[in-house]
């Protein structure tokens, strides 16, 4: 097994390079044509996922992020069909510049070269990172978990079909097997891996930080604030606390704590009543319990500890914190949060300046539900995950952050004394 993963490995690195001679016209072509077979294959691709979700309870959080659907198959094709339509990220003049001596310095975007990408149980990634890969020129290599292996080969197996028939190498999207001899072989392959995305759990992300010797950059958890403010609109802040809660649980931008200034705890019932609709259970502290308790449902209402604030709930849970003041919130998100999403609901200018200053996260938003941390809803096609860390990336990963620099120097015989 060992010897078979690193000839995969190998084979991936060298179509890297027979890759930067296919056209851009015939990398759109591909994408187009393997959209339309993720839809002709629609049935078997369910079919494939049946057999994964078979295995997995309905209770675990992952199921829904591993259940696929005729909806969810057609929106994974559209995404891959508007990267399709994007501009290539490849060969940008990021800057230049004419040295006195007449030399010419220009800085162009490239591609990293091989892409590998460690997930758990979302197919969805399979599709969206090999969009993303090849149009920016990039080879992938996926690891995808065992809970997803039936759903991710089928995926995989369409893909594979359409790079044949327009006779580029099928390790261009390089599938591993599922088993933990394939991360280690993954997280080691200096020399054949540039760099390696993990997509997933906090757990996974620290298990690839700790044991690769390949770059990371990190798509962090989750952990995702809302802070409605003294200055709130309270239908505004019930559309949004309501959307980036109950959108879809199981994403990593759905909101887990809502932070309420003690001054409109008097439309906190108000301002979580739609969630009972869906069967919220909110943990609240004791201000908001007190407020909360006799008016939201009992079977839905518990007393918060501080064992819930930082959890990434992936569940129709959240938590509930009251303060004082927006110092106090911006203290809260400091100590809880993950640099991922967080909001702050307020007609306040000067409240959302200084929330947007200081709040430490790759995406902040005033007055819009955190579920719009998305790569498509971005405009960017889709996303291989959100970068929560500084260097290189942040936000969410698409065509012009799988990309890296070169410096192009052009002159005229000169010398340097």
């Amino acid at each position: 097994m060992k010897d078979d993963i690193l000839d995969m490995l190998k084979a991936a690195s060298s179509a890297a390079v027979a890759l930067q001679s296919v056209s851009g016209s015939k990398i759109d072509t591909i994408l187009m044509e393997v959209a339309a077979g993720l839809r002709a294959e629609c049935e078997s691709i369910l079919e494939a996922n049946a057999m994964d979700l078979a295995a997995m309870s309905e209770n675990d959080p992952r199921y829904d992020r591993l259940l696929l659907s005729t909806p969810r198959i057609d929106s994974i094709a559209s995404d891959m069909e508007n990267v399709a339509s994007l501009p290539s990220p490849l060969g940008r003049v990021l800057a230049e510049t004419v040295r006195p001596n007449g030399m010419k310095i220009s800085k162009v975007s490239v591609p990293f070269g091989v892409v590998g990408v460690i997930y758990e149980a979302r197919p969805n990634v399979t599709a969206d990172v090999f969009s993303l890969c090849l149009k920016s020129g990039n080879v992938c290599v996926l690891k995808g978990g065992s809970e997803a292996e039936h759903t991710n080969r089928r995926i995989v197996a369409v893909i594979d079909s359409v790079l044949e028939k327009h006779s580029v190498s099928p390790a261009v999207c390089t599938l591993l097997p599922s088993c933990r001899e394939a991360a280690s072989g993954l997280l080691s392959a200096v020399g054949l891996v540039d760099v390696i995305i993990p997509r997933g759990s906090g757990r996974l992300i620290s298990f690839v930080r700790d044991n690769a010797r390949v770059p990371v950059i990190e798509t962090g958890a989750g952990i995702c604030h809302t802070y409605f403010d003294k200055d709130a609109d309270l239908a505004k802040g019930t559309a949004i606390v309501n959307n980036a809660k109950t959108r879809r649980v199981s994403v990593c931008n759905a909101l887990d704590c809502l932070i309420v200034h003690s001054s409109r705890l008097e439309d906190l019932p108000r301002l979580c009543a739609p969630l009972s609709d869906s069967k919220v259970l909110i943990y609240a502290d004791q201000r908001a319990y007190e407020t909360l308790e006799g008016i939201y449902p009992a079977g839905m209402l518990c007393p918060a500890d501080d064992a819930v604030f930082g959890t990434e709930f992936l569940d129709y849970k959240m938590s509930i914190k009251v303060v004082d003041s927006l110092e106090e919130a911006l203290v809260h998100i400091r100590r809880y949060g993950s640099h991922h999403s967080e909001c702050i609901v307020s007609d306040n200018r000067d409240s959302i300046a200084r929330f947007w200053k200081e709040v430490d996260a790759a995406c902040v938003y005033a007055n819009v539900s955190t579920a719009f941390t998305d790569g498509a809803q971005f405009g960017f096609g889709a996303e291989i995950g959100i970068s929560t860390q500084k260097l290189h990336a942040r936000g969410p990963m698409a065509l012009n952050e799988l990309t890296t620099y070169k410096y192009l120097i052009d002159g005229n015989g000169q010398i340097r004394s």
